[in-house]
């Protein structure tokens, strides 16, 4: 019997515990489907297989359900490329920055260590988050990352070093983030 996201078991019926047991309404049934509901995921999260693998073209190992830079893989590892480095060849970016405003231009050296730091720091704790690319635009600049948490991650960081203004955008399959920083 399923109570509270728990299984339970009972030695006697539920009834001689004097427990009451309820068929779900339709609210709780809704409720159900919507926490167990299957991702209509990113494509560039598909998983391997099963054991471990190794990605050929930066070095980081998936095992036990996680990409890290930490584990060593073993000699029988499949050699799959992470979902990174797809991104990356593809130019398919999960977070997308545009970042503007007078500020930028007479800071815009101190906002690019700060990037770059952020990013190392992701970096060594979520392996599949990465730059993409910094490109310099008309009106400033334009970050995108491999993942969607770098991008929001440099985003908070943008507002905590140097305030301004922030607007964040998901797409409808939350599969990406368009993020606009600007201080003038």
């Amino acid at each position: 019997m399923l109570r509270g996201g728990c299984y339970l078991a009972f030695a006697a019926s539920p009834e001689t515990l004097g427990i009451e047991e309820t068929v779900m309404d339709k609210y709780q049934q809704s409720q159900k489907n919507k926490l167990f509901k299957p991702q209509h995921g990113d494509p560039y999260l598909e998983l391997p297989s099963s054991g471990t693998a190794l990605c050929p073209q930066c070095g980081v190992t998936y095992h036990r359900g996680h990409w890290s830079w930490k584990s060593a893989a073993p000699s029988d590892a499949q050699s799959v490329v992470c979902p990174a480095c797809r991104r990356i060849a593809d130019d398919q970016p999960a977070g997308i920055l545009h970042l503007g405003g007078k500020f930028l231009g007479e800071h815009r050296q101190e906002i690019l260590n700060l990037i770059h730091n952020t990013e190392a720091a992701e970096k060594t704790a979520h392996a599949l988050e990465r730059l993409l690319k910094v490109t310099d635009k008309d009106d400033g600049l334009e970050v995108t990352t491999t993942g969607m948490h770098l991008a929001n991650r440099i985003g908070h960081a943008l507002n905590a070093a140097y305030k301004g203004h922030s607007e964040y955008h998901y797409s409808d399959d939350e599969n990406s983030v368009h993020i606009r920083w600007q201080r003038d």
